[in-house]
C-alpha cells in the first residue's frame, strides 16, 4: 500500500464489502443451522467473522474509517458481554497497529517536509515503522544530536480520503449500529470528521504538544515528549518508551491497572487547569506506563482549548450531579444548554442519565468495571432513546462548548472500565475542577493558581 486508497470508487468498494460480507455470513449461518448446529454457536461465529472483516477493512482504509474503529474500541467496555466478547480481540488490534506504507513512500513524505537532505538530520533512521495509526505512522530514529526520536509521517492522501470515508461510514451506520448496540454512530462520525480535520494539521499538533510539554515539565506523574522538529506532514518528537496501556489492560497487575487508571484520569482532568487544554483522544494506544511509574502521553492532534469559565461550569455541574437533587439538576442543565429552554421534563429521568457520570465522585474510592458501565449504560439508554412525544430524549442537547470535554471524559471512562481501575477519583475532581468543592479553598489545586 503506497498510501491511503484515495479514489472514491476504491474506498467505496472496500466499505461496500462490509454489508455484503455480513449478509453472506448470515446466510451461511442459516444454512449451518439447518444441519443441526446450535443457534448460539452459529451466532457467535457470525459475530467473530463480522468483526474480523469490519476491522480489517477499517484498518486497511486508515484515515477516518480506522479512526471510527479506534473510537468503537474504547466503548467496547459498555457493551453486553455476549456482544463484546467476540469483538474484543479485533477491536484491540486497531488501537496499536495498521498496515504500514512502503519505505519509498515514507522517504518521499520526509523529503517534502524536511527537505531533500532530510537524512542529514538523523544519525540513524529505521525504515520499519514502530507504530501505525489512523492518519500516520511512526518511525524510530536518532536525531543528529544523539536524542532518540519518534518521527511521525502522515499518509499521502490522508486529507483527500477523509470526506469519502465519512460519507460512506455514515451510510453504513445501519450496519455498524446493530453490531455495537448503544453506540450512536452518526453523531460520532460527524464529530470525528471535525476533529480529524484538525488532526491533519501537524503544525497545530506541535503547538499543542509543546504547550502540554511545558505545563508538565519535570512532573512526578507524567512525561510529555518535547517537539524536536515539525514541517509539512512530518512531526519529530522525543521518543517515549514504556508499556503500552493496551498491554496493561490485557495483562497488567492490579497495582499497575489502578496506577495507570488514576494517572490517566488525573491527566485528562488536570490539563484544562494547567494549560487550558484537554487531551480528547485517550484511547490506550496514546499512553505508556513507564518503569518509574509515570504515565507517558502521546498524540496531541485532538487537543482542545478549555477556557477558565468552562472549567468552572464543568465542576459546578458535576458537583450538582453528586448532590442528587433532580430539580437542581434540571435547572443547571437547562442553564448550560443541555436541555431545550422550553418544555417539561421529569427530574427523575434527568437524574437517571446523570447518575452514571457522577457516581465515581460520590465516594472516596470507586472501581470502574465493565459490569458497572454496562448496567449504567442500559439504565440511561432506556431514557435517552425514548423518542415518544414528551419524552426526555426530545429535550436533550449537547452544547458545542462541551463537545470536546464530553468526549474526553467519556472515552477516559471507557478506558478506566477496561482497566477496571480503582482509586479516589473524587479527590481528583476536588483538586482540579474549580466549582466542584463546597468551599473553593477546599481544592488546594496548583492548576487553579496557574490559570487564575
Amino acid at each position: 500500500m503506497s498510501d491511503i486508497p484515495r479514489r472514491a470508487v476504491t474506498r467505496t468498494a472496500k466499505l461496500a464489502t462490509l454489508p455484503l460480507g455480513f449478509a453472506g455470513r448470515t446466510a451461511l449461518g442459516f444454512g449451518k443451522r439447518t444441519i443441526g448446529r446450535p443457534a448460539e454457536a452459529v451466532a457467535l461465529e457470525v459475530q467473530r467473522r463480522t468483526a474480523d472483516q469490519l476491522f480489517s477493512v477499517l484498518g486497511e482504509l486508515k484515515g477516518g474509517a480506522m479512526k471510527v474503529g479506534q473510537l468503537l474500541s474504547i466503548f467496547e467496555a459498555g457493551l453486553p458481554e455476549e456482544v463484546a466478547g467476540p469483538f474484543r480481540a479485533s477491536l484491540t488490534r486497531l488501537q496499536e497497529s495498521a498496515p504500514p506504507m512502503p519505505a519509498a513512500t515514507t522517504h518521499r513524505v520526509l523529503a517534502e517536509g524536511l527537505g531533500p537532505g532530510w537524512r542529514d538530520l538523523f544519525a540513524e533512521f529505521d525504515d520499519r515503522p514502530a507504530a501505525a495509526a489512523s492518519i500516520g505512522q511512526v518511525h524510530r530514529a536518532v536525531w543528529h544530536d544523539g536524542r532518540t526520536v519518534a518521527v511521525k509521517v502522515q499518509y499521502p492522501g490522508a486529507g483527500r480520503a477523509l470526506m469519502s470515508d465519512f460519507n460512506q461510514i455514515a451510510r453504513l451506520s445501519r450496519l455498524i449500529t446493530p453490531l455495537f448496540p448503544g453506540v450512536e454512530v452518526k453523531p460520532l462520525v460527524a464529530d470525528l470528521k471535525r476533529r480529524l480535520e484538525k488532526e491533519l494539521d501537524y503544525d497545530d499538533e506541535a503547538r499543542a504538544q509543546t504547550a502540554f510539554h511545558e505545563a508538565y515539565a519535570d512532573d512526578p506523574d507524567f512525561v510529555v515528549p518535547a517537539v524536536v522538529a515539525q514541517s509539512g506532514h512530518v512531526l519529530v518528537t522525543e521518543w517515549l518508551d514504556g508499556t503500552p496501556l493496551a498491554r496493561v489492560i490485557a495483562e497488567g497487575t492490579r497495582e499497575e491497572r489502578d496506577r495507570a487508571g488514576l494517572l490517566l484520569f488525573r491527566f485528562i482532568l488536570s490539563g484544562p487547569a494547567r494549560c487550558q487544554m484537554i487531551h480528547i483522544d485517550p484511547h490506550p494506544g496514546n499512553f505508556r506506563l513507564l518503569d518509574d511509574g509515570r504515565l507517558g502521553v502521546m498524540d496531541f492532534g485532538g487537543a482542545a482549548h478549555v477556557p477558565a469559565e468552562l472549567q468552572w461550569s464543568i465542576g459546578r455541574l458535576l458537583r450538582i450531579g453528586t448532590l442528587g437533587g433532580g430539580e437542581e439538576m434540571v435547572a443547571a442543565a437547562r442553564a448550560e444548554g443541555f436541555l431545550a429552554p422550553d418544555g417539561e421534563v421529569d427530574p427523575e429521568q434527568v437524574a437517571a442519565i446523570v447518575s452514571p457520570h457522577v457516581t465515581p465522585f460520590t465516594r472516596e474510592r470507586f472501581r470502574y468495571s465493565r459490569e458497572w458501565l454496562r448496567r449504567e449504560t442500559a439504565r440511561g439508554m432506556g431514557v435517552a432513546t425514548d423518542m415518544r412525544p414528551g419524552a426526555l430524549a426530545r429535550h436533550l442537547r449537547l452544547p458545542p462548548q462541551y463537545m470536546a470535554v464530553s468526549r474526553a471524559l467519556a472515552s477516559c471512562g471507557g478506558v478506566l472500565c477496561q482497566l477496571e481501575a480503582e482509586g479516589n477519583y473524587r479527590a481528583e475532581a476536588v483538586r482540579w475542577l474549580p466549582g466542584f468543592a463546597d468551599d473553593p479553598e477546599e481544592t488546594g489545586q496548583e492548576g487553579g493558581e496557574e490559570t487564575a
